[in-house]
């Protein structure tokens, strides 16, 4: 606990230093927003599962969930390996995967006021927007958008030790990212999904990255199970495989660029 607090300080420390760049993070993030108001207006002159209201509500909880579970491990773990800046990494007696671990953590420290600064100008522009949650499905959520961060970390983090065999590991995390935009409920709802494909993206981990908390945020009744089953699956192969990624990756690394 105490290196975890030392840790989130530093990173906090480093974070604020660059205000301005974490607030263009957090607008570079505002897709949903716009994606808001063309499903509103979508929805309020065709037939949808989701009423307009309902639409304005999932995409804002996606807009939230976004800024609290993005993540760009693998760009940093890239650089370290191609330059050779990983060699002074494992110098220390920590993980790297607990050190990228808490820069992001505290990055979601210091982008929440502006996070919150943006919702209050969106619940301005889209009034439907605005609603009381349910506690017991807020909380849930809340639990669920921590477990979304930590599935999406370990997956990039896993993308990320390929660059032991390959110095463009981001290139795969591009093709995982399409999958990710198209299937996590970030484009539009499962709900307006055709049966199959719907069907079919509930077996991937990508949903559970956006889709299931957003949906519990915004007061949609969705299906827990066994969806937390299958979110929790994928963490713990993503974790092993990890595991196994970086105990082989290390036996090829040499420090090139150092």
């Amino acid at each position: 606990m105490r290196k975890a607090g030392t840790l989130l300080s530093v990173y906090l420390a480093y974070m604020l230093e660059y205000r301005a760049e974490l607030f263009l993070w957090a607008l570079a993030g505002a897709l949903p927003l716009i994606l808001l108001g063309v499903w509103t207006e979508a929805a309020r002159g065709g037939e949808f599962p989701l009423s307009p209201g309902e639409f304005a509500r999932y995409f804002l909880m996606v807009f939230l969930v976004r800024q609290a579970t993005v993540v760009w491990v693998v760009w940093e773990f890239e650089r370290d390996v191609v330059e050779g800046r990983l060699s002074f990494r494992l110098l220390r007696p920590l993980d790297p995967f607990f050190d990228h671990l808490a820069a992001h953590t505290a990055e979601r420290l210091a982008r929440l006021p502006f996070v919150v600064l943006l919702t209050l100008l969106f619940f301005a522009l889209f009034p439907e927007a605005r609603f009381l949650p349910e506690p017991g499905a807020f909380l849930l959520g809340l639990g669920l958008t921590v477990l979304a961060f930590l599935l999406r970390y370990t997956m990039q983090y896993t993308t990320a030790l390929l660059t032991f065999w390959t110095e463009r590991a981001t290139s795969v995390e591009e093709v995982f990212f399409l999958l990710y935009l198209f299937l996590s409920g970030t484009i539009a709802p499962l709900e307006v999904f055709p049966e199959p494909l719907k069907s079919l993206a509930l077996l991937t981990p990508f949903p559970y990255l956006v889709y299931l908390p957003a949906a519990l945020l915004a007061g949609q009744e969705v299906a827990l199970f066994p969806g937390l089953w299958i979110m929790l699956l994928w963490g713990v192969g993503f974790l092993l495989l990890s595991r196994l990624l970086w105990r082989l990756g290390l036996r090829r690394y040499s420090g090139q660029g150092a």
